[in-house]
């Protein structure tokens, strides 16, 4: 008898867990997760990529199956996928799994809502389901991780790992919560990985088009358990074969033993992070700094000069060009510019210390931010190069006119295992969310009670719009 595939591993551990749930208390995790993809969701709605994306999916038309969030829509289920999957990722406020550098829910969860919306099934099935998704996300980008290099080899391609990684995540969620079987699930798997990508060369230089990128992942993976449901079927050695997903995406420096290390034993999910600001996760400690200083009574009308030290890898996502990342052309290139970050954090931002109206377009031009983001030089940090990617760390050193001089280190990021948001933290994080919806505490509650509830259609009436 032949060894079961990587894929067949996983699909074996996925048919396991939609039979008797997830182990612990892990469930919990996952509606945690919904909550703060739904909050994402619901401060995105009016953002430019979300409207084109409704504007297609109204287009378009189709079998009422699904709501897309805050559009009063109910669509296809997989154009459900792509407008929630859309809207979880356009704050840059979703979760993110180290070292892979993941945002594995975004594509996974609206996946797996569509679906269970458009299958009537419960709200333990979703859990469940969205649960498994992450995991196998998260483990393919651990498997394109060189540990030698200390960075994601799809990152150092241009490669959207969320994106291309969470198309199989979803694949996977969107089987399972449809019923599908261990060899159903494969083939869900295998499918989808034919279908994800993404790019990243519009965080450097400009283009909306990465917002989407989620969305697109998740449409992916619930095309790809439709056809498996329907009989189409992928390749059983699709994630370590010699043309399978891992060596066509990574070459020679495919890690596939870590896909399946310690499968079913070990669970990745409870280390993911939450983010505490809405923008790019390498700029967040480097926002913890500023505000430290900001606390420590700093004048920013004093700074003479700013240097902001982090991991070199990251420099070309935060820094690069610097003439760029000093004026950011839009609020949302502002989320990934570690010069304008740190200046925003500095001068005092809103919300939960950076907020929204940070990141708005208007915010990005103001002449004040972009006068101290000129002063920001970012460069490498050999402690910083020492602890990345099991956390994003930074350094931030401020020299004043009279030539005081300030340092903050910053080696653990908040809302991981190591400086975790608590429960209260992630409430008043979708408080501040959802500000603008009257049922906000309704929703929370539903999200928080999701593994007794018998359907999920009640909580997605509730954030239809």
């Amino acid at each position: 008898m032949t060894a079961p595939t990587v894929v067949q591993r996983l699909a074996a551990v996925a048919a396991d867990v939609r039979r008797d749930g997830l182990p612990g208390d892990l469930r919990q995790d996952v509606a945690r997760r919904v909550l703060d993809l739904i909050g994402n969701s619901l401060a995105a709605t009016g953002l430019p990529p979300a409207r084109a994306v409704t504007a297609y999916v109204r287009e378009a038309g189709g079998t009422p199956e699904a709501v897309a969030i805050g559009t009063g829509l109910r669509v296809p289920a997989a154009n459900a996928a792509l407008v929630n999957g859309t809207l979880a990722h356009s704050l840059d406020f979703d979760d993110t799994h180290l070292p892979s550098v993941l945002h594995p829910s975004s594509p996974v969860v609206p996946a797996a809502l569509a679906v269970a919306e458009a299958r009537g099934a419960s709200g333990a099935a979703l859990l469940d389901a969205a649960g498994m998704g992450i995991e196998v996300a998260v483990r393919l980008g651990m498997g394109g991780y060189d540990r030698v290099l200390g960075n994601s080899e799809f990152f150092e391609r241009g490669q959207h790992a969320t994106s291309i990684c969470g198309a199989v995540g979803a694949a996977v969620a969107a089987a399972m919560v449809g019923g599908a079987d261990a060899e159903g699930i494969a083939h869900a798997a295998g499918i989808a990985a034919s279908m994800g990508a993404g790019l990243l060369e519009a965080n450097r230089t400009g283009g909306t088009v990465k917002r989407v990128h989620c969305g697109w992942a998740a449409h992916a993976g619930v095309v790809a358990a439709a056809l498996a449901r329907h009989g189409l079927t992928g390749p059983p050695t699709v994630v370590e074969g010699r043309f399978g997903f891992l060596h066509a995406f990574c070459g020679e420096r495919a890690d596939v033993d870590a896909v399946v290390d310690r499968l079913g034993e070990h669970w990745e999910l409870p280390g993911i992070f939450f983010k505490p600001y809405p923008c790019n996760h390498f700029t967040q400690a480097g926002i913890d700094a500023a505000l430290t200083l900001r606390a420590r009574g700093v004048d920013p009308a004093a700074i003479e000069s700013i240097e902001l030290g982090v991991p070199s890898p990251v420099l070309r996502t935060i820094a690069q060009p610097p003439e760029d990342k000093a004026r950011p052309k839009s609020g949302y290139h502002a989320a990934f510019s570690g010069p304008y970050t740190v200046a925003a954090a500095l001068l005092g931002g809103g919300g939960l210390g950076l907020g929204h109206a940070d990141f708005t377009d208007a915010a990005a031009a103001d002449e004040a931010r972009l006068a101290l983001a000129a002063k920001v030089t970012c460069v490498p940090d050999a402690r910083c190069d020492e602890i990345f990617p099991n956390q994003f760390p930074a350094v931030l050193r401020v020299v004043l006119h009279d030539g005081t001089r300030h340092e903050v280190r910053v080696d653990v990021n908040r809302g991981g295992p190591g400086n975790p948001l608590s429960s209260a933290e992630l409430a008043t994080k979708f408080a501040f969310n959802a500000a603008a919806v009257e049922d906000r505490d309704a929703i929370a509650a539903a999200v928080l009670d999701l593994v007794a509830a018998p359907d999920v259609a009640g909580l997605m009436d509730r954030v239809r719009g």
